[in-house]
C-alpha cells in the first residue's frame, strides 16, 4: 500500500551532524526553558531594588 522508495541511508558524516544539531537544539529550549522560568524572578529582584 504505501511501497515505493524508503529514506535514502544517510552518511555517518551526515547521521553526525544532524546528531549534533540535534543536541544543539535540545541544548538552546532546556537554556530557554530555564530563562523563562527565572526570569519573573529577576524582574521582581530588579524593581525591588529602584
Amino acid at each position: 500500500m504505501f511501497g515505493g522508495m524508503g529514506m535514502p541511508q544517510l552518511s555517518p558524516e551526515e547521521l553526525r551532524a544532524a546528531e549534533a544539531e540535534a543536541s544543539y537544539t535540545v541544548h538552546q529550549v532546556l537554556a530557554t526553558a530555564v530563562a523563562l522560568y527565572l526570569s519573573p524572578f529577576a524582574v521582581d529582584t530588579i524593581w525591588k531594588m529602584f
